[in-house]
């Protein structure tokens, strides 16, 4: 059974940077399709980032495109998100999500595997 743990949350005032980690334990991510998304107060779950599972294909949503990448080591069993010039906007809990197939997608529903999330606070 995949288990997915974030960590690198915290607190960033605006305009700076942070790298969420997700490490996965139980069995390889190697040619899973992982995500990331994030949930703020009030919202519903929305997709940021995801990568297939060849690292030759990724996905943005708009308002993090330019700023947030999105990146896997398989031998280190491992996904990332490097984020910069970071905004008020992008507070939220972030979860790492993995699907067991390689194509990757926005659609959350298609992700069996979720951590249980990190908090990201950007203060203004």
């Amino acid at each position: 059974q995949l288990q997915l743990l974030e960590s690198g949350g915290g607190l960033v005032q605006a305009g700076g940077s942070l790298r969420l980690s997700c490490a996965a334990s139980g069995r390889t991510i190697a040619a899973w399709a992982m995500a990331w998304f994030r949930q703020a107060p009030g919202k519903e779950r929305e997709f940021v980032a995801a990568i297939d599972g060849f690292s030759t294909t990724t996905y943005y949503v708009d308002s993090v495109k330019g700023r947030f990448t999105i990146s896997r080591n398989n031998g280190l069993n491992t996904l990332h998100l490097q984020m910069i010039t970071v905004n008020p906007e992008d507070t939220a809990v972030y979860y790492c999500a993995a699907r067991p197939n390689a194509d990757a997608t926005r659609d959350l529903w298609q992700y069996n595997y979720w951590g249980q999330g990190t908090q990201v606070t950007v203060s203004a």
